[in-house]
């Protein structure tokens, strides 16, 4: 059964449109740090012009090299458009301590949404730093399961591992 449009549009609740693109595809993820089911906020998979992903922020707490979104007039990035009630907005910054709101426009389901709810990285790094695999393979689980475009799930899952191998590659180097 596919997640896409499981939201009630019925629903009397204030609400925000949330643009996820890193581990928060995953609303089995997502709902541990919101503390309830997520999957019937997702309205569906989106894109969002004019920016790209890199690595460029460490996670303490995962102890890894976690996604932003920087500006790249040449790029999209595929993620998922989520409706969350408005009492959920303090919990999702909590999630995301070391990023910043900022308003985006997005493609979903042929309509366009703008002034929707993305973040960033505050202190980006100069160079990405890896993933390790746990946090891979939740955002890999993400992308499929909220229906992104498998050409890019590949594309994700390539940069991925692109980069921990090189990483594993220079750890090799110094250590010889």
């Amino acid at each position: 059964m596919s997640v896409q449009g499981l939201f009630s549009a019925t629903s009397e609740e204030p609400s925000f449109y949330y643009f996820a693109y890193g581990s928060c595809m995953c609303p089995v993820d997502l709902k541990r740090s919101l503390g309830e089911s997520t999957h019937h906020y997702v309205v569906g998979p989106a894109t969002l012009p004019g920016y790209r992903l890199g690595f460029f922020r460490k996670s303490e707490r995962r102890n890894c090299g976690v996604l932003d979104v920087v500006r790249d007039p040449h790029h999209a990035v595929e993620g998922v458009l989520y409706r969350l009630p408005q009492r959920l907005s303090p919990r999702l910054d909590e999630r995301e301590v070391g990023y910043q709101h900022e308003s985006v426009t997005v493609r979903c389901q042929g309509k366009v949404y703008e002034r929707i709810r993305t973040y960033t990285v505050q202190e980006k790094l100069d160079q990405e730093i890896a993933p390790n695999d746990w946090y891979f393979s939740v955002v890999l689980r993400g992308a499929y399961t909220c229906g992104l475009p498998e050409q890019y799930c590949w594309q994700l899952f390539d940069h991925m591992h692109q980069l921990q191998q090189t990483q594993a590659f220079g750890r090799v180097l110094k250590s010889a």
